[in-house]
C-alpha cells in the first residue's frame, strides 16, 4: 500500500527435534544456510544473518507487515527438513521441533544481535542452548511453561 513504511527486526530460533546434535554436521552447515537464505528471499524477507548450530537455528531477518511470519517459519522449517532428507543421506530422520521463538529488535540493536548470532560457538562454550533459550524468552518477558519448551 502506498504510503506504508516500516523496519522489522526479527530474530527466529528453532531446534533439532530432541536436540540431536548430529543432524546440522559442520560439513553441512553452509549449504544448509544457503538453503534457507534462499526461502527467506523468495518470501520477501531480507536475511541479515543466520547461524546453524548443530542443535538448533538463530535467524535474523528483514521483514514486511504482509508476511505472515508463523507461514514463512512453516515454510523454513517443511522446506529445509526435506532437502536435509534428499540431499544428506545419514539425515533420513532429521526433523525440527515444533514451536519456536520469535524476538524483535530495533534497528539501533541490529548491529549487537548480528554479532550475537555470529559468536555462537562462543557463547555456546559457556551455556547451553536450553539456557540460551530461557535467558532470551526471558530478557523479552515472555511468558513460557518449560514442560513445553522442547521434544
Amino acid at each position: 500500500m502506498a504510503g506504508t513504511y516500516s523496519q522489522m527486526h526479527i530474530q527466529l530460533v528453532f531446534a533439532v527435534k530432541n536436540h540431536q546434535s548430529s543432524f546440522i554436521r559442520k560439513e553441512h552447515k553452509d549449504e544448509i544456510e544457503k538453503y534457507i537464505a534462499g526461502i527467506i528471499a523468495n518470501n520477501n524477507c531480507k536475511l541479515l544473518v543466520i547461524y546453524c548450530n548443530p542443535d538448533h537455528v538463530h535467524i535474523l531477518i528483514g521483514s514486511r507487515p504482509s508476511v505472515l511470519l508463523s507461514e514463512l517459519v512453516r515454510k523454513i522449517k517443511s522446506s529445509s527438513s526435506k532437502f536435509i532428507h534428499e540431499k544428506f543421506d545419514q539425515n533420513k530422520h532429521f526433523a525440527w521441533q515444533e514451536g519456536y521463538g520469535v524476538f524483535t529488535y530495533s534497528r539501533s540493536q541490529v548491529d549487537l544481535v548480528i554479532n550475537y548470532i555470529l559468536n555462537q560457538k562462543e557463547h555456546h562454550h559457556r551455556k547451553t542452548f536450553r539456557e540460551e533459550y530461557i535467558d532470551m524468552l526471558k530478557k523479552s518477558r515472555i511468558d513460557f511453561d518449560k514442560k513445553y519448551l522442547f521434544d
